[in-house]
This record gives structure tokens, sequence and C-alpha cells, in this order.
């Protein structure tokens, strides 16, 4: 019986595996497989874009507004640059970058595939200047060239069909009860396996929004502060383990990790390794930010 159980589930993983097509994530190289194309998902996200911006109130403050997209362009064409430059070429063109300050009290920003992101104004009290804003569009272009809205659509998609598939086997070999704990059993698995996929894309999103940042000239050590600043803000934290986000502690930690190679990006940027740095204009402005 029990080797007629993981014959079963081998063959739905295999399946499965066989879905979607594989690509690779830009300064990370980690392989993903993707259901959808950069098409579908822009399509998608011009759609919900649109209505969200429509029903929502756009910043009247023209300082802020001026700043969110003066230093989200720069970002991006940084970004646009390094992949014309490093074999991803074919994917500029499904980037429409836009960057909007939206009047609402909120620590947050959030991005839609196809370079559509939106930052709240309750994050500028804590962002507090350009270099710490950088690190927060950073961080969100990252998801959009990480692909990572796709990836989870498609595993989500992959775990629905794949629990119908075996839900179907399983009830036509006859295994009943057995059955139904065995779905019961990956079903769990399923939703632990999604959280870490989730924290593992938050992770990579700072990483790559580290680099992104030195690539646009914006002093990567400026992440340290702005998150400890973050972390003051927050109000109690829960388990790291079942979060869809990395703890305070360990981006942190992260961030620690990965500067010294952000460091020779902004060095490369602002020929600061030639003795001729060229420091981002520091406006200092009010905000606050959750990142997701």
């Amino acid at each position: 019986m029990k080797l007629r159980q993981t014959l079963l589930i081998t063959l739905v993983t295999i399946i499965l595996a066989s879905c979607g097509t594989t690509s690779v994530v830009p300064i990370t190289g980690r392989k993903q497989r993707l259901s959808y194309t950069d098409e579908q998902m822009l399509g998608l996200a011009l759609n919900e874009y649109k209505q969200y911006t429509v029903a929502s109130k756009l910043s009247t403050n023209a300082t802020n507004t001026a700043m969110v997209k003066r230093v989200g362009q720069r970002l991006a064409n940084a970004v646009n640059t390094y992949l014309t430059q490093n074999g991803f070429a074919d994917r500029v063109s499904s980037f429409q970058w836009e960057f909007n300050l939206l009047a609402e009290n909120q620590q947050n920003a959030f991005c839609m595939p196809g370079g559509k992101i939106v930052v709240y104004e309750g994050l500028l009290p804590v962002t507090k200047d350009e270099a710490s804003l950088a690190i927060v569009l950073g961080h969100e272009i990252a998801h959009a060239v990480a692909r990572h809205s796709a990836e989870q659509l498609s595993k989500q998609e992959r775990a629905q069909t794949g629990t119908q598939i075996l839900g179907g086997v399983l009830s036509g070999v006859g295994l009943g009860d057995t059955g139904s704990l065995i779905m019961t059993g990956i079903n769990l698995g399923t939703q632990l396996t999604q959280l870490h996929g989730s924290r593992s894309n938050e992770s990579e999103a700072d990483y790559m929004g580290l680099i992104f940042s030195a690539m646009a000239g914006y002093d990567p050590n400026t992440a340290l502060t702005f998150w400890q600043r973050m972390a003051a803000q927050s109000s109690g934290g829960g388990a790291s383990f079942l979060s869809t986000h990395p703890s305070d502690e360990k981006r942190i930690a992260d961030i620690k990790k990965h500067l010294p190679e952000a460091m020779k990006y902004y060095q490369k940027s602002t020929g600061a390794s030639t003795g001729t740095t060229t420091t981002p204009a520091g406006t200092q402005t009010q905000g606050t930010i959750r990142i997701k």
C-alpha cells in the first residue's frame, strides 16, 4: 500500500514538473517554472492598476510626487541598462514603468507586474530621504524583474491542479480514508511551501533591490538605517517561519551580508573607485513603509 501511494504522488509530481517554461532570475541566477507569459501578466496588471489608481486618491504634494517619480525612473533606467547589457534585453519591452504616490497614511508600497508601482504617503516619514526611498523602490522593482507574481500564480495553479489530479487518482484506486489523510497532509504541506516561497521572494527582492539601488548611484548602506527605523516602527512581529515576510532581524542580517557586493556596484556607478564620487541628491521629505 505504501509503495502504491508513493508511486501515485511521484506520478503527479512528474506531471506538474513538466508544466510551464523555465525562466532565470536576473542578478541571482535562480531558475523558476512559470505558467504565465509577461504579456499575460502585463494584461492583467494594466487593467487592475488602472482601476486601483482611479478609485484611489493621488497625492497633492507636488514635491513628494515628483521625488517618487524621479527616484523610480532613475532606478528603472539603471535596471533597463543592466538587463540590456547582461543577456535580458528581450525583457525590457515587457516593462511599462510607472510610479505613483497615493494620499493614504499607510507604511507601504507595492508593485504590479510590468512595473506599475505605488507608494503611500505614510511611507515617507520613515524613508526620510531619496536614498532610503530608493531602497524601497528597488525592492518593488525587483519583484517585477524577478517575475514574482507570475511565479506565485504558477505555483498556486500547479498546487490546485496537483490536488485535483491526486484526489481523482486516490478516489479511483479506492484508498478511502487513507486517501483523505494523504490529501490533508498534502494540502498542509502545500500551504507551508507557498509561505516559504513568498518569504523567499521577499528576501530575493531585498537582495536585488539593494543591488539595483547601488547601480542607480544610491548608497546601499542606507538600507541598514532604513530597516532599523522600520524595525523600530514594527509592533511586535510574530514568527518568521509562518510569515510571508522575513523578520526584521533576518532582513537586516541579510542586508549586512550583501553590502560588500552592493558597494562594488555603487562604486562603479558613482565613480567612487577612481576618487570621483557623485552622491545622489538627498531631498529631505516625510514618509513611512511596510514593504510587500
